[in-house]
């Protein structure tokens, strides 16, 4: 349980987006609030709970790329959110149980649960940070207490920056992050996108709900993220497009309106 100071700081008044995304994902660390915006959200674009699914298969299958195909033993993971099955230091440790994962999170219902995301193999590590996504060197420096920094490390940022609402900001944030990491090392992004009607309308409603707003973008933009570095095929596309998986099984009957983008993008040697 979380002690009084953090409990202070949770707000169970308004809808929230790590809660939110849990109750599209099953999980049950959400409330009544969260429920209720959910399902309004679900009646205007009920794509979106395939959204949530096809995204958090897209992190299994990149951080399975990154480990067995690319030999990246460190990942750290931006905007966590909140653990569900299949976090990334659980995927990483099943196919290289070495691994070194750090999660961030500046969130104070993230935190309260951040337990959670802090088993490890013997061999590896788990470790998470109350840190803030606008302050990257911050998140660098104290990332350096659990990975090695000369190493390729895999940024994982997954439905974390729409809320950042200025986009040149948000490409700026990530620029810093990847800066600050070598050669070799990926970055790894999903996000709802504005292209569809239904989408663009469940977004609007999620804002007006007094929720801290979440900002969808267009592809290009998405795109745009991974200026200068050396895009993985197939580029960047639709979540559950990206080396889809068929043992995964169906999400629904239309994967193809699925409103989300992804792709992978390596650090080239300069």
């Amino acid at each position: 349980m979380p002690d009084d100071s953090l409990r202070a700081r949770i707000d169970t008044s308004k809808p929230h987006s790590a809660r939110f995304w849990n109750y599209f994902v099953g999980g049950k660390d959400n409330y009544e609030v969260d429920r209720e915006i959910g399902d309004q959200i679900k009646s205007i674009f009920p794509g979106l709970v395939d959204v949530a699914v096809t995204s958090r298969r897209f992190l299994g299958r990149a951080v399975r790329y990154l480990a067995v195909e690319q030999g990246v033993r460190q990942f750290l993971d931006v905007g966590t959110g909140l653990p569900t099955a299949d976090n990334t230091h659980e995927v990483a440790q099943r196919v290289a149980p070495d691994s070194r994962i750090v999660y961030v999170d500046n969130d104070p219902i993230v935190l309260a649960h951040a337990n959670a995301l802090l088993t490890s193999t013997p061999e590896g590590r788990t470790a998470y940070l109350d840190a803030d996504l606008h302050d990257p060197e911050t998140v660098l420096e104290a990332a350096a207490g659990t990975l090695d920094l000369s190493r390729p490390v895999g940024l994982m940022i997954l439905n974390t920056l729409g809320h950042v609402a200025d986009y040149e900001q948000a490409r700026e944030l990530v620029r810093r992050l990847m800066a600050g990491l070598p050669a070799g090392s990926h970055l790894v992004i999903s996000d709802s996108t504005a292209t569809s009607e239904g989408m663009i309308a469940a977004s609007e409603a999620y804002n007006a709900s007094g929720a801290v707003p979440y900002h969808v973008r267009p592809v290009a933009e998405i795109a745009g993220f991974f200026d200068g570095l050396e895009l993985v095929e197939p580029g960047v596309v639709r979540v559950p497009e990206w080396r889809a998986e068929p043992a995964e099984g169906p999400i629904g009957e239309d994967t193809a309106g699925v409103d989300a983008y992804c792709g992978v993008g390596r650090k080239p040697t300069r």
